[in-house]
């Protein structure tokens, strides 16, 4: 690569930064810190399991050793010609996701071998969507999508269904504990992995409130291994867990079907015929549902609200439905799951004060409803709860950005075209950047206690144009069942301490979610 002298000419008016010497000499592009494995054949071999010392499952660990041995920027040579810039500084990082080229969008690498699927299959979809798209491209399909999303008030119109469930998936927790008592007289029971439950969970809110489908997930049937909810929850495990395998080295499924390529094809199939069977019902009943809506017997669905849309082709929406189940499930599980696991080991502090504010929203928890108004102002202390939880566990290692211009990064010239990652989740961890930064305090960010954060640091749904569509979805979901759920039990944690993170492109708990439920009074 012959780019970083003329890039370091390019660049000597941008920024002090990109002047400063070691000695004498400006600095280049290939002196950025970072493994390039023997004879500069790539680091990709110290992923390989049995083989490195790095893991695809543990990107946090590889990401602090990188950070503890390089500095705040480092770059790896993944294969020859394929490098990755890592970045730990926050300011460098807004460098990064600020940036407004006139004319760009910001692109990111990811999602490559979904994208390769989608193209291969032209007759059901018009474009790869919106994870794996760039540019105008995806700007297009973005621009009309988020608009059933983005809007407070759209949102807000989805709170009372989201409210109604999370409170029938409490009173099924109540009626286990009842069950436990009466065949064993404990006052409390113990679940043995709660992860499964608050999937389905959030797999009934999302065909809820996108389809306007009930799965019934918690039903013997749907219960069963082959049932539908079950298989959507694999295939879109399944999916996320062969992301990074696929999107780094050499990518050889493009020319042959690997075993990742293969585990892959086969969830999104299954993923992709229920997305379509659920479009078409809803074709089907469109103009029925139309009627209903106007006579108020009927709350509209996501999916009504695209087929309403004349820019969006049924392609399109097919895309987003199967995105929806893809992205929607997992996400919001994982968190959830992490924020119990904090709420329970710091059950006298956290638990304790956010138990006091449910009670305060839901002084009678089986006749009270959660309003958009509550969400706002009084469920402050829970808002901190989960932005503490997302500080700690976020829902990615960082954000992925290809560059749109040559950018000065830790005082290096970094040319167009390169794949940056933030390392928002090592950096969240840092002294350098929090108090006690391995303790899990809410109270950071109350606003009588709030700590200066830089604000480029927590970013768990990432930032600008391509953070996370259904970002305020997600967060009033996750607010219902943390104010519902804590209200209602006191929670112990029972598994092993401490968690860590599996970082299978979205970060997941280490082990099994298993905590003691203990009901509250009325």
């Amino acid at each position: 690569m012959n780019f970083p002298r003329q890039v370091t000419i390019r660049l000597r008016g941008f920024s002090s930064r990109s002047n400063e010497t070691a000695k004498g000499t400006t600095k280049t592009f290939q002196q950025i810190p970072g493994p390039r494995g023997p004879f500069g054949l790539g680091n990709l071999y110290q992923y390989i399991p049995g083989i490195g010392r790095y893991s695809f499952d543990e990107l946090h660990q590889s990401g602090e050793d990188k950070y503890r041995q390089y500095g705040p920027i480092v770059r790896e040579t993944m294969v020859p010609g394929q490098d990755i810039v890592w970045l730990y500084d926050p300011d460098d990082i807004a460098t990064v996701l600020d940036d407004r080229t006139p004319g760009m969008y910001p692109s990111r690498r990811s999602h490559t071998a979904l994208e390769k699927y989608r193209k291969d299959r032209p007759n059901v979809y018009r474009t790869a969507g919106l994870l794996p798209t760039n540019g105008l491209e995806w700007w297009k399909i973005r621009s009309e999508l988020q608009k059933g999303l983005s809007s407070p008030q759209n949102v807000r119109n989805f709170l009372p269904s989201t409210d109604k469930i999370t409170k029938e998936f409490i009173a099924r927790l109540k009626s286990q504990l009842d069950a436990e008592q009466q065949g064993t007289g404990r006052k409390d029971f113990l679940i043995e992995d709660a992860m499964p439950l608050i999937s389905r969970l959030n797999l009934e809110l999302i065909c809820l409130l996108a389809f306007d489908v009930r799965l019934d997930s918690f039903s013997e049937e749907q219960m069963l291994p082959n049932s539908v909810s079950s298989r959507l929850m694999d295939s879109a495990e399944t999916t996320n867990s062969c992301i990074l395998p696929t999107d780094q080295g050499f990518q050889l499924w493009r020319y042959f079907e690997t075993p990742a390529y293969r585990r892959l094809r086969k969830a999104q199939e299954f993923m992709e015929k229920t997305a379509v069977e659920l479009v078409s019902q809803k074709l089907l009943y469109f103009n029925e549902d139309q009627q209903r809506l106007a006579s108020g017997e009927h709350s509209k669905s996501l999916m009504e609200e695209y087929l309403r849309n004349p820019n969006l082709e049924l392609n399109d929406i097919i895309g987003m439905a199967s995105d929806l189940l893809l992205a929607g499930v997992h996400t919001t599980s994982y968190t959830i799951a992490f924020a119990l696991y904090h709420l329970a080991l710091n059950g006298s502090a956290a638990q304790d004060r956010l138990y006091q504010e449910a009670k305060k929203i839901l002084p009678d928890p089986r006749e009270n409803r959660i309003g958009a108004a509550v969400l706002g102002s009084e469920a402050s202390y829970c808002r901190a709860v989960l932005k503490e939880t997302l500080r700690l566990n976020p829902i990615s290692i960082g954000v992925g950005r290809i560059l749109n211009r040559d950018l000065v990064l830790g005082g290096y010239p970094v040319p167009r075209g390169t794949v940056v990652v933030t390392q928002n989740m090592i950096s969240c961890r840092q002294e350098k950047y929090f108090r006690d930064p391995l303790q899990f305090v809410p109270e950071r960010w109350m606003r009588e206690t709030k700590e200066p954060v830089h604000p480029h640091l927590v970013l768990p749904f990432g930032h600008g144009m391509r953070s996370c569509i259904a970002r305020r979805l997600a967060e009033q979901s996750m607010l219902v069942l943390l104010l519902r759920l804590v209200r209602s039990f006191e929670i112990e944690w029972a598994g092993t301490i401490p968690m860590d993170v599996k970082t299978k492109l979205i970060n997941q708990p280490d082990q099994p979610i298993r905590i003691r439920l203990k009901p509250r009074p009325s």
